[in-house]
């Protein structure tokens, strides 16, 4: 697996959603579980069949979780350089219909609704490395576009 980048809060909201399924939800599905068993037949006990679903899926969680944390980098304002963008830098773009602002961030933080846009994205993989003033042509599966970088913080 791939290094995952974090802002500070990213990366704590994981950790905490990894408590959570590891304190909290693991005991409930273990005593959804231990009650559908004392209902008997488990041949036809849509109760066990239900927690058992749900405890594959909590456990899948847990693991990727454990896998994306072995891989965080954190981004810290000290990581940002020069006014070149890497991942954590916030970026102001035109491409024609006004300006737009985006962070750019690790793939388990996007949002491209708010703004915040993977470093993995067609725009966020041609911006890493460019700075303020330069173009860059964005090839998404709609065609390619040209951006000219505005601000770089």
């Amino acid at each position: 697996m791939q290094n995952q980048y974090f802002s500070k809060e990213g990366l704590e909201k994981l950790k905490n959603e990894l408590i959570e399924r590891t304190n909290v939800l693991r005991p409930e599905i273990a005593i959804r579980i231990k009650e559908a068993k004392e209902q008997g037949d488990l041949s036809e006990n849509a109760e066990f069949d239900a927690a058992k679903e749900a405890q594959s899926i909590n456990e899948g969680r847990i693991g990727e979780i454990h896998q994306i944390l072995e891989n965080a980098i954190v981004i810290s304002d000290e990581s940002k350089s020069g006014g070149v963008i890497v991942v954590g830098s916030s970026v102001k773009v035109d491409a024609g219909r006004g300006p737009q602002q985006f962070v750019i961030v690790g793939v388990t933080e996007s949002n491209p609704s708010t703004g915040f846009i993977s470093n993995e994205s067609p725009l966020g993989k041609v911006l890493i490395g460019h700075k303020k003033g330069d173009m860059v042509e964005v090839r998404t599966p709609r065609g390619s576009e040209q951006y000219k970088i505005l601000e770089v913080k």
